[in-house]
C-alpha cells in the first residue's frame, strides 16, 4: 500500500512539473491496493487522460471513482462527479449533464454550488453562447478557478467558443471589418484580429 501511495505521489509529482508520459507510468507500475486508494488512482488516471483530451476514457475513470468513493462517502465524489461532467461538456455533450445529475449516486450532489456552476458551463456551451459562458466564469469564480484541471479545461473551451462565435459572424461575409466583429462578440480589437488570423 505504501508502494502505491508512492506510485501516485510520484504521478502528481511528474504532473505538476508537465512531464505527462512519466506520470502515467508511475501509475500503470501500482499493484493491487484497497478500494479507496483504488479510487484516488483512478482520479489521478483520469486526469491524465483528460490532459490528453481522451475524454472519454477520462470519464470512464472518474465514474468508476465516482461510484467507489460516493458508495464509501468520501466527500471527495464531489470531485469525481466534477470532473464527469467536464468530459461530457468537453466531449461536445453538454445535455448529458443533466441526465448525468439523474442517477441515483449524483442526486444528492446535484444541489451543490460546484455541480451548478458546471451546469452554468455546459447550458453556455450547449447554447454556444459566449456571454453566458463569460458571465459564469466571475458568478462561480472560485468554484471554477480553485480547481487546477477545471480551470486548464475551461481555458481551452473558452477559446473554442470564442472561434466558434468568430466563425458563426465572419462566415456570411467574403470581406469583414474587424472593429465590427470584436464588438459583436464583446472582445479586444487585437484578441480577435489575433484568433481570426
Amino acid at each position: 500500500m505504501i508502494f502505491a501511495e508512492v506510485h501516485l505521489l510520484e504521478s502528481r509529482v511528474y504532473r505538476g512539473i508537465g512531464n505527462l508520459s512519466k506520470s502515467k507510468v508511475r501509475l500503470l507500475q501500482t499493484l493491487y491496493c484497497p478500494p479507496h486508494l483504488q479510487a484516488v488512482l483512478d482520479l489521478q488516471s483520469g486526469v491524465l487522460h483528460a490532459e490528453d483530451k481522451d475524454y472519454a476514457t477520462a470519464y470512464s475513470y472518474f465514474y468508476e471513482t465516482f461510484e467507489n468513493m460516493s458508495s464509501q462517502d468520501d466527500p471527495a465524489a464531489l470531485n469525481a462527479l466534477k470532473y464527469m461532467l467536464l468530459c461530457k461538456v468537453m466531449l461536445n455533450m453538454p445535455e448529458d449533464v443533466t441526465s448525468l445529475l439523474s442517477i441515483n449516486l449524483a442526486v444528492k450532489y446535484a444541489q451543490l454550488r460546484e455541480i451548478e456552476s458546471m451546469r452554468a458551463i455546459a447550458l453556455a456551451h450547449q447554447n454556444r453562447n459566449l456571454s453566458d459562458f463569460e458571465k459564469a466564469l466571475p458568478d462561480y469564480k472560485q468554484k471554477l478557478s480553485s480547481d487546477p484541471t477545471i480551470r486548464s479545461h475551461l481555458a481551452a473551451l473558452y477559446d473554442t467558443l470564442l472561434q466558434q462565435n468568430l466563425l458563426r459572424i465572419v462566415e456570411p461575409y467574403s470581406v469583414v471589418e474587424i472593429g465590427y466583429v470584436a464588438k459583436k462578440v464583446g472582445q479586444g480589437r487585437q484578441d480577435v484580429e489575433a484568433k481570426l488570423s
